[in-house]
Formats: structure tokens, sequence, C-alpha cells
């Protein structure tokens, strides 16, 4: 009888036993996806992205990330506080191995009542890969002043970020504008601005000069396009201000008072233009040359006198309704001639004011920003991104826009991916979100860029501002740049083309500034 008692007992333990390995091998399932930050849910990742880091926002502990695809092992990941940090060498083998296929996410958290399944999700690996840096200014988020910034370079392979140049070695100047012939770094360009120093720096075929764009008809250059050729820059010239109001939740907004559009001829260091892209009548901005070199796209408005208002006696200018429309005009390479001016999209038929048009390498599409008003749309929520079927003439709202400010934007070399600007997370500060896009314009859900530490985004409180994409690590050292801007034995003073009147007239400060007239 007690070898009978006996074997009961451990018959009816090795059930229990058996049934509680089994339970916490079958954890209950639940029908809906976990909370993760970032969301990095149902999107589609290049194949050469840097790991996906994010945090499981759930109650419960620990918890179980396993990510999985046809070929290949498994990643498995165990934490105790819900932060997922993926091991590079396996991610960047699955990515490898699984290119053109998925990868399959399945997260397990252990609360009260034992483990729980959330609902899989899946991520599409694209074959095609994106630029291998990202380029960007950051600044303080703030309101009038700035005290630090820089341009920075980040590999989007890995997490490694370093400086492309700092203002705290350039006594504290203003850097912005930095641009790249079709995504190469070793024809680039940036300007900086603020006393001594202040000038376009422009790194072409092997040499790093310091120019000085201003002429009798124009002061320095700003946002630029460099020509597919790599023999020219078309800058425009614009007399920016910021000023303040309360009729809004954000209180800030630039006005453009006056600008235009010049082409600086790099070898013959030398300013042209043409009455149809620098007309007094109008105000020229965003320049864009198209892939094939032979039209200039542009955004237009008329001059601010168009938009003074009379009301009770009292001349007031209407800032709110100021609007841009997508221009184009042909140009001839060889002749350096100047075609027809056209409408592209209206600003009336937008129902808004076009800005930062940037043509896609194959040159089938338009990417570009509307906002309500203002050349200026990061200051604003109504900014979202659109898109131009130059083959159909079809315009769409993306599907990647939120109800925050999504504004500049800039295409990968292979045309298949854009960074764009986004203030979703928090409306405050801009983060650089990543989409994909087949050859038919449609496009992926985006992501924000990946970051080492999952929580990194609820701690830097800076902005990323003009987020370029380059092909490769750009390989001047910050010093050299900084060597470079303050050395004026060697600066190139622009020359005005014969062709063009002097217009420019008294001195000015350090702000773009066009000639008025």
């Amino acid at each position: 009888m007690a070898n009978k008692h006996q074997n009961f007992l451990l018959t009816g333990f090795g059930i229990l036993l058996l049934a509680s390995i089994l339970w916490a091998k079958e954890p209950a399932p639940l029908n809906r996806l976990p909370r993760i930050d970032p969301d990095y849910t149902d999107i589609q990742v290049p194949s050469n992205i840097a790991p996906l880091n994010f945090r499981v926002q759930e109650e419960g502990e620990p918890f179980r990330v396993s990510i999985s695809a046809p070929e290949g092992k498994s990643i498995e990941i165990k934490s105790k506080d819900g932060l997922i940090q993926i091991p590079m060498k396996k991610w960047k083998k699955i990515l490898a191995d699984n290119s053109g296929a998925s990868l399959k996410y399945e997260i397990e958290v252990k609360d009260e009542e034992g483990w729980q399944a959330f609902a899989p999700f899946e991520n599409a690996i694209s074959s095609d890969t994106i630029d291998s840096y990202l380029a960007y200014r950051i600044i303080d988020p703030a309101f009038g002043l700035w005290v630090k910034m820089g341009i920075y370079q980040r590999n989007l392979e890995t997490f490694d970020e370093s400086p492309v140049l700092i203002n705290r070695i350039t006594h504290g100047k203003c850097m912005n504008c930095h641009n790249f012939l079709r995504n190469d770094p070793n024809n680039m360009m940036m300007h900086l601005r603020g006393g001594e120093g202040s000038g376009t720096l422009i790194n072409w075929k092997g040499e790093l000069r310091k120019v000085d764009t201003g002429t009798p008809f124009n002061k320095a250059g700003a946002y630029p396009s460099w020509h597919p050729s790599g023999e020219m820059i078309a800058y425009s010239v614009n007399k920016l201000s910021m000023f303040f109001h309360s009729e809004r939740k954000e209180s800030r907004d630039v006005l453009d008072s006056a600008s235009d559009l010049i082409v600086y001829l790099i070898g013959e260091n030398t300013v042209t233009s043409d009455p149809k892209i620098s007309d007094p009548e109008r105000m020229e901005t965003f320049p864009c040359w198209a892939p094939d070199g032979r039209s200039l796209y542009f955004c237009s408005s008329p001059n601010l006198e168009s938009y003074v208002v009379k009301k009770d006696g009292v001349e007031d200018l209407a800032w709110d309704r100021i609007r841009y429309s997508l221009m184009r005009i042909a140009f001839d390479p060889d002749t350096r001639e100047w075609g027809e001016l056209e409408t592209v999209l209206s600003a009336g038929e937008m129902d808004g004011s076009i800005t930062e048009p940037r043509v896609s390498p194959d040159g089938k599409f338009v990417l570009f920003t509307k906002a309500d008003y203002s050349n200026f749309p990061i200051y604003l929520k109504s900014a979202d991104l659109y898109m131009l079927d130059l083959e159909t003439g079809k315009v769409e709202r993306l599907s990647c826009n939120s109800l925050e400010a999504d504004s500049f934007h800039s295409w990968s070399g292979n045309g298949r991916w854009f960074v764009f600007s986004s203030k979703r997370r928090d409306g405050f500060c801009a983060r650089p979100y990543f989409c994909h896009v087949d050859e038919n314009g449609k496009l992926s859900k985006p992501f924000v860029m990946p970051q080492n530490d999952p929580a990194f985004y609820d701690t830097f409180i800076k902005t990323y501002n003009v987020p370029e994409l380059v092909r490769e690590r750009i390989k001047i050292n910050p010093r050299t740049f900084a060597n470079t801007a303050h050395d004026n034995s060697k600066k190139y003073k622009a020359q005005l083309d014969p062709v063009l009147q002097p217009r420019q007239t008294g001195e000015d400060d350090d702000l773009y500034r066009p000639a008025v007239q």
C-alpha cells in the first residue's frame, strides 16, 4: 500500500510538473498588439538599418521577445524592465539572410496571472537599401535665440554619430543649409553666418573652399540645390525675420519679405540669374533641379505688397494669407538659356502654400510640403507632405502625415526611401522619420530613426533640422571646416555675370537678404 501511495503521489506530482511546464511554454494569448515605443509595428525596413530597439510599455515582469524569419536562427531576448536592445551582429545577420522576406515579432510578459502572449506582428525587410548616413543640424527648440548648435552625421547602419561641424569651434556661428550633390558627401556645401568667418563652404572636386556668393546684384545665397552636372548650385536669396503672435498654440512664425533665385557657377566663380526667377514683383524660393538638369523647380508668391489689406483705413499685412505656388522653368545647361516659366501647381488649386519641393532621382515624383500659409512650415501644425506624379499629374496627401508639423524631406540616392522631419511625438521637437516608396509611389508606414537607447527620445530635448541622406561618411575633419571658414586669405569672392545689372545698395547685416527695388 505504501508503494502504491508513493507511486500515486509521484504520479500526481509529475502531472502537476508537466502541466506547469506546458503552461509556461504556452502563454495565454491576448488578441491585441503590444504597446511598444517607438512604434515599430507593421513597417518596412531597409536591409541595412541599425537594430530597431524599443521598449514594451505593458504591466508585468519579465518580458520575452522573439524575432524570427524564414532563414536562420531567431533572436531571443529577455528583459526585466521592458527595454529591448537587439544584439547588433544577430540583427545584421537576420536582415542579410532574409532580404525581401519578413521579420516576425512575438512578445510575452509575465503578470499576476502568468505569462501572456500578445498578438504577433511582422516587419517587411526591403531589398532596397537606404543611404548609409544621415546628416542633420541639431539645435535647441528655442523661441528666438540659440547658443549651441552643430551639424552631425549618423551612421544609419549602426548607432555611431559624429560632428561635421559644431559652433563651439566657430565662435558661436549659425550654420545651416548643408546640401549634397546627388547624396555624395565628396561634393557638398554648408553656410555659416554671424560676423567674421561667415560665408559658404563648398567642397568641390577635392577642394574645400570658402565662397562669398554676395554680389552687387544679391546678398549671400541660402536654400541650395546642386545641378546634376556638379558645375553649379542654385540658391534662393531671402530676407527672413522671425515674429511672434498669439493667434495659435505655436506663437512663432517666419516672414520672408523679399526673395530671388540665383545660380552660382562654381568653376567660374560667377553668380548669374534671369528676370524670370528674380522678379521684384514676386518672391522666389526653394530651388530644386530636375535629375536631368534641364528644368528648375521652385516656389513663388506675389510680393508682400500684394498681401497688404486695409481695415478701418489702416493698412496691415495679412501674413497668414501668404501662399506659394510650385513653378518650373526650362534650362539648357550647355547654353545656360532659360525657357518659359510655368505654374505646375498653384496655391489656389492646392488651397495652401507649397514649399520645399524635391524631385525623386528617377524624375517621376515631386515630394513637397503644403501648409495653410507661409514658406516656413516647420512651425505650422498644418504642414503635411504631398506627392505629385509628374507623369499623371495626380497630387496625393501622403499617408505618412500626422496631426503635427511634417516638413523638410530628402530622397535616398536610389529613390526608394525618403526621410522627413516630424514633430508628431510631442509637437515640439522634430525627429527624422523614414518611409519606403515603391515604383508606383506607394508608401510604407513611417518609422523614427532608431537609437541604441529605446527611451532616447524621451530625454533628448533637441530638434533634428534639415535631415539629408548621404551615401557615405563625410570625411572632412570639423577643424578643417572651421579653419577654412576663418581663413579669408583664400576666400573666393563671387563675380557678377556681366549680363546682370547691379541692384544691391547699402550695407546690411548677416541675414540672407536680396535686393529690393
